[in-house]
């Protein structure tokens, strides 16, 4: 769960872009003025996956020292990585397919069909991120690796996609 702010949806950055395309088309509204009316609708466009998943980058540093520190169990980090990135992998199909989709098994499907050779890795994280199997700490440590899946799938989503201005520029 996120809240927000009407701040939050402010200015031209990708996050607010982000908060704004989630409003229109994720939230459901419950009282008051329907805010989502006054947006228009937004298209499966590189700007609008990279308002959602443009911060990967930023996770898996994050990811790699909670790893090192032992803040979380590997198998809680392997679940958290897999499901960050397989909603990025769901931007790269969103945009090269030209619709939107969430759905993180149809989203790994058809990327293992563009790029077979991350087919395995990927369903290993698809089944980590439902549940059905378990990270091992060596597992979560290759996922996370210099050139582990997940620095894969950053690299694909920075040169096919992009990543948030503040990332792009080394901040």
């Amino acid at each position: 769960m996120v809240s927000a702010a009407a701040a939050d949806f402010a200015g031209d950055n990708d996050e607010a872009y982000g908060f704004r395309v989630f409003l229109r088309h994720y939230c459901v509204h419950l009282a008051g003025p329907e805010p989502s009316s006054a947006l228009s609708a937004f298209p499966a466009d590189v700007r609008a996956a990279r308002s959602f998943n443009g911060d990967l980058g930023q996770h898996l540093q994050r990811w790699r020292a909670q790893l090192v520190s032992g803040t979380l169990a590997a198998d809680l980090l392997g679940v958290l990585a897999a499901r960050k990135t397989l909603l990025a992998v769901a931007g790269l199909v969103s945009v090269h397919d030209h619709t939107w989709t969430t759905d993180r098994s149809r989203a790994v499907r058809r990327w293992s069909a563009l790029e077979p050779r991350l087919a395995t890795h990927l369903d290993q994280m698809n089944s980590w991120s439902n549940g059905e199997q378990h990270a091992s700490r060596e597992e979560v440590v290759r996922a996370l690796a210099d050139y582990g899946i997940v620095g894969e799938i950053v690299e694909r989503f920075a040169t096919l996609i992009g990543l948030w201005a503040d990332e792009a520029a080394g901040k």
